[in-house]
C-alpha cells in the first residue's frame, strides 16, 4: 500500500513538473499558433494540477503550512466525520435488517456440524473434553449427595411390601427344599452330638439320676431299685445313645413315614404363616425399627468416594475418549442430522440467537468504532486515511493536470480559430 501511494505521489509530481517545464519551454519560442496552443495547454494543465494539489492537500492539512480558511478539513471536522461514519454504519451499511437478511442466507447448522466433525478428532479437543469431564467428576459434593441417597434408600426400603414378598419367601423354602435341608442339618448335628463319648456318659448319668429321684411305693419302689442295681451309667448311656442314633437314621430315610409326616406338618405351618396378619405386623415393625436405627451415611460416602476416584481414573485412560465419548458424539450428531425436524429447529434456534445478539448489541457497533477511532490521535488517523485512499486522491492531481492540459489545448485552439 505504501509503495502504491509512493508511486502515485511521484506520478502526480511528475505531471506537475511536466506541465511547468512545458509552460516554461514555450515562453522563448517564436510566436506562432502552435506555440500559443501548446503554451495555453501547459498553462491550463499547470493550473489544474496545482488546483487539485491544493484541494487534495487541503483535506488533510494546511497547504504549505499556511492557515488558509477551509483547509485541513479532516483534522478540523474529525468529530463530525466520525459521527457521520458511525451514522452510515448503523443506518445505511450495517442496519439490523441487512444483518438479519444476511444471517438468513447462511446454513449455520451445516457449518457447525462440519466444524464439530473435524474438531472432535483433534488432540486439543480430546484433552479439553477429558479435562472437563474430570473437573465435573471432582466437583461432585459427595457429602451433600450422601444424605439424599440415604433418605431415598430408606424410603425405598420402608415402602417394600412385606405382604407381597413374605409369601414368595415362604414358597421358596418349599420349592428349594430348605425345610428338608434344615431337617437334615439338624439330624446331622444330633447324630454328631449323640456319637460323642461325653454325650453317652452325660445321658447315662442323667438317666440314673432320674431313676433314683423317682418316688414310688411298694412293689414299684422295689422294682426300680432292682432295675438300678442291674444297670449303671454306662449301660443306660449306651441304650439311650443307640435309641437316638436309630431314630436319627430312621428320619434320614426319605421314605420314612415319620419323616414325611413331619415335613407335611412343617409345610402346613409355613402355609398358615402366609395368612397370619400378626406375623406381617411384626415383620413390618421389625423392618421399620431396623431401618430407623440404620445409619448408612458414612458407608455411602466411603462408597461414593471410591467410585468418584475410579470414575476419574477411568476417564483418564487412553481408550476412554475413543471408545465412549467419540462414538457417543458421533451417534448423537448423526441422529440429529437424520432428523429434518430437529435440524430445522436447530437452524431456527441458532439464527434466532444470533439475531437476538445483533438486536441487543447493534448499538455497540458505533460505540466500538468510536472507541477505536478515539484511541488514534489526529496525526495517526490522517496517516491511516492517506495510506488507504491516498493513491486514488493522488490520481485526482494527475487527472487535473492532464484534463487541464487537454481543455487548455481545446480552448486556445478554438480561440485561435475565431
Amino acid at each position: 500500500m505504501l509503495k502504491q501511494k509512493s508511486k502515485s505521489q511521484h506520478l502526480a509530481a511528475i505531471s506537475l513538473i511536466v506541465m511547468a517545464a512545458g509552460f516554461l519551454a514555450t515562453i522563448p519560442l517564436p510566436l506562432s499558433v502552435w506555440r500559443t496552443i501548446l503554451q495555453g495547454g501547459f498553462e491550463a494543465g499547470l493550473v489544474g494540477g496545482l488546483a487539485d494539489w491544493f484541494a487534495v492537500t487541503a483535506l488533510f492539512r494546511h497547504p504549505m503550512g499556511l492557515p488558509i480558511p477551509h483547509t485541513a478539513l479532516l483534522p478540523k471536522n474529525r468529530e463530525k466525520i466520525i459521527a457521520k461514519i458511525i451514522s452510515m454504519l448503523e443506518q445505511d451499511w450495517l442496519t439490523k435488517e441487512s444483518i438479519r437478511k444476511k444471517i438468513e442466507t447462511f446454513q449455520f447448522s451445516e457449518k457447525l456440524f462440519t466444524i464439530i466433525n473435524k474438531e472432535i478428532h483433534a488432540q486439543p479437543v480430546k484433552k479439553n473434553i477429558i479435562t472437563l469431564i474430570q473437573h465435573f467428576i471432582k466437583k461432585i459434593e459427595i457429602k451433600m449427595i450422601a444424605p439424599i441417597i440415604e433418605k431415598e434408600l430408606k424410603a425405598f426400603l420402608e415402602n417394600i411390601d412385606i405382604n407381597y414378598y413374605f409369601p414368595l419367601l415362604v414358597d421358596q423354602i418349599t420349592i428349594r427344599k430348605y425345610d428338608e435341608k434344615t431337617l437334615d442339618y439338624i439330624l446331622k448335628e444330633i447324630d454328631d452330638w449323640a456319637k460323642k463319648e461325653s454325650t453317652k456318659n452325660q445321658l447315662g448319668g442323667m438317666a440314673v439320676e432320674m431313676i433314683e429321684n423317682i418316688k414310688a411305693d411298694g412293689i414299684m419302689q422295689f422294682a426300680l431299685r432292682s432295675f438300678s442295681n442291674l444297670v449303671n451309667e454306662e449301660k443306660l448311656g449306651n441304650i439311650i445313645q443307640g435309641l437316638i442314633l436309630k431314630g436319627v437314621d430312621s428320619y434320614r430315610d426319605p421314605l420314612n413315614q415319620n419323616r414325611q409326616t413331619l415335613l407335611i406338618h412343617i409345610d402346613t405351618k409355613l402355609q398358615n404363616i402366609k395368612s397370619d396378619e400378626k406375623i406381617y405386623d411384626e415383620l413390618n415393625r421389625f423392618k421399620l425399627q431396623i431401618i430407623a436405627k440404620w445409619k448408612p451415611e458414612e458407608k455411602i460416602i466411603e462408597l461414593l468416594t471410591k467410585f468418584q476416584q475410579k470414575a476419574h481414573d477411568f476417564v483418564e485412560e487412553p481408550s476412554f475418549y475413543d471408545e465412549y465419548i467419540l462414538p457417543l458424539i458421533t451417534k448423537s450428531l448423526n441422529e440429529l442430522k437424520e432428523n429434518p425436524d430437529k435440524m430445522t429447529q436447530l437452524e431456527a434456534w441458532i439464527k434466532k440467537q444470533i439475531s437476538s445478539f445483533v438486536d441487543r448489541n447493534h448499538s455497540k457497533i458505533g460505540i466500538l468504532v468510536r472507541e477505536n477511532l478515539d484511541k488514534l490521535d489526529t496525526k495517526t488517523l490522517i496517516h491511516m486515511i492517506e495510506t488507504n485512499v491516498g493513491k486514488d486522491l493522488q490520481w485526482i492531481r494527475v487527472n487535473g493536470a492532464v484534463c487541464g492540459f487537454i481543455i487548455g489545448l481545446v480552448l486556445v485552439g478554438i480561440k485561435a480559430l475565431f
